[in-house]
């Protein structure tokens, strides 16, 4: 099993926009991605106006398929202008 951990900067103005668009998101690939296991966003409680995204998918192939879905594409493009900055992305092997 494949975890993600993605660590968003949004802007000020735009963090009601930013959770709306993710709440969507959420939604659409709780529905409708068979390899994903969980997948939630979290505001950061020490570091303001910062979101984590927590992900596990069953494989790699389940992660590729998420980032190569029409919601996550359409999605991702609305996200890109809440950002303040690059986001951090991080890969991790589930121990169990």
């Amino acid at each position: 099993m494949v975890c993600v951990l993605a660590t968003l900067k949004v802007k000020e103005e735009k963090i009601s926009e930013f959770e709306k668009i993710f709440i969507e998101l959420t939604d659409q690939v709780r529905s409708n991605e068979e390899g994903n296991i969980f997948y939630q966003v979290a505001k950061d409680r020490e570091q303001e106006n910062t979101y984590v995204v927590l992900e596990h998918y069953n494989d790699q192939d389940s992660v590729d398929a998420h980032g190569k879905s029409d919601h996550f594409r359409a999605a991702g493009a609305k996200i890109g202008t809440c950002l303040d900055g690059a986001p951090i992305i991080k890969y991790l092997d589930s121990v169990k």
